[in-house]
């Protein structure tokens, strides 16, 4: 029997359905809300709002729970590789040995970009921010593809899909240089994915470039950390683009641009920032502790708590680990990473935020990692980016598989009532 929930309105009931997601989740669906009763919804933020039906991710905030496909980010952190999660995530299901190799060959077939990118990229001025000049390449890549992707097309699908991840990553790596002054580095199609992105990172033209297996490790688990997270800001930005009929590298260059705040993938950058704060007025972490717990002081206290995890950060427990391994095998010796040491472990003994649940979530640990790596501030977000294109593409494959219509918000209009322009 199928489940409805009554409104009433006006002396009248209306029947609206109850869809149930497969963990139980519940929600009302309300297409004909504004036909059968001449009413909209109301939510600011859309916290309350589900936009569609997806099987690609799955999260429960208030449990710590994060599942790609059914799988759960711990076990797919630790066994997997970027790669074989890249194509879970788009194409439903675990690559064979077969497929994977396959897919892996095929995108570093299309790891050459075009050399007229490389002008583009010379073009900006030094210290322009490298989420502008990610989003404006990506932008750019759309000149050289210019076809429209037809999903229904499984070889034409494929084709986009790889494209965009082996082009992606030449990219992000082509603005860390030119964001550290560096010559660019070419794709080493020898190497490995996570390998061959640390190459074009982190290879000095005056020396041999030798892999480290613990950063390229914590590479790997970061990308994999991003690669989805449900519907967030920059997701939904991806699919309701998509919806206009927006291809996908249009799509995902959107999906860039609304990343790049502070409150979303900004995050990362935002806890460095802070960090730097704290140690230019001493490095007392306590005293700073005490401003944050101050609702009247405008001090925020980045990297803590989650606006949808409430609970512990499930992302946060693998990169802690991992950020442990990286400072320890790099032998790091940096003020702003010991004041981040300092800062959890008040936090984790805190009554205040543990009562609270306001624990390190993984903004807070990748951006201690990337520092860790001489990776700049401005870079984190592009890390993210990076990490997040798989989830991008599977999103809006799914969209438009599922034909679903072009996204078009109502509003409630709270300005003047008519007037006209005579005067008395």
């Amino acid at each position: 029997m199928d489940e409805k929930i009554k409104l009433s309105y006006e002396d009248k009931v209306y029947d609206f359905p109850l869809v149930r997601g497969t963990e139980n989740e519940l929600g009302i669906d309300i297409k004909t809300l504004r036909s059968k009763t001449g009413l909209i919804t109301l939510d600011p933020g859309y916290k309350n709002t589900g936009s569609c039906v997806s099987n690609i991710t799955y999260l429960d905030g208030e449990n710590g729970v994060l599942r790609y496909r059914g799988y759960d980010i711990d076990d797919l952190a630790n066994n997997s590789s970027f790669i074989e999660v890249s194509y879970l995530l788009v194409f439903g299901e675990m690559p064979s040995e077969d497929k994977l190799t396959k897919f892996e060959n095929d995108i570093r077939k299309e790891s050459l970009v075009h050399e007229d990118i490389t002008s583009i990229l010379k073009s900006f001025p030094h210290g322009a921010h490298p989420m502008g000049v990610l989003a404006s390449l990506t932008s750019a890549l759309i000149s050289f593809n210019p076809g429209s992707v037809d999903v229904n097309s499984d070889d034409k699908m494929y084709h986009a899909i790889v494209q965009l991840i082996a082009k992606f990553s030449v990219i992000s790596a082509w603005v860390h240089r030119k964001a550290k002054g560096l010559p660019l580095n070419y794709s080493d199609n020898s190497l490995p994915y996570i390998e061959n992105l640390a190459q074009m990172m982190f290879k000095n033209p005056n020396e041999e470039y030798s892999s480290n297996s613990v950063v390229t490790s914590a590479l790997n688990k970061l990308l994999i950390l991003h690669a989805d997270h449900e519907q967030n800001c920059s997701t939904s930005t991806v699919r309701i683009v998509g919806s206009s009929e927006a291809g996908l590298f249009a799509s995902i260059s959107a999906g860039i641009s609304a990343l790049w705040g502070r409150l979303h993938g900004g995050a990362n950058q935002a806890v460095i920032e802070m960090l730097e704060l704290i140690k230019r007025d001493g490095g007392d972490t306590s005293r700073f502790m005490e401003k944050a717990k101050d609702k009247n002081h405008p001090f925020r206290l980045m990297g803590f708590g989650h606006r949808v995890y409430k609970n512990f950060d499930p992302r946060a427990k693998i990169i802690k680990k991992t950020a442990d391994e990286v400072l320890k095998d790099l032998g790091i010796v940096d003020p702003i990473l010991n004041i981040a040491k300092n800062l959890e472990q008040e936090a984790l003994n805190d009554k205040y935020f543990v009562d609270r649940k306001l624990y390190p979530n993984v903004d807070f640990y990748s951006g201690i990692i990337y520092r860790a790596l001489e990776i700049p501030t401005e870079m984190f977000t592009v890390m993210f980016a990076l990490g997040r294109l798989p989830g991008w593409i599977a999103q809006w494959r799914e969209m438009k598989l599922n034909s679903e219509p072009i996204g078009r918000p109502r509003q409630i209009y709270s300005g003047s009532k008519y007037r006209n322009t005579e005067r008395a």
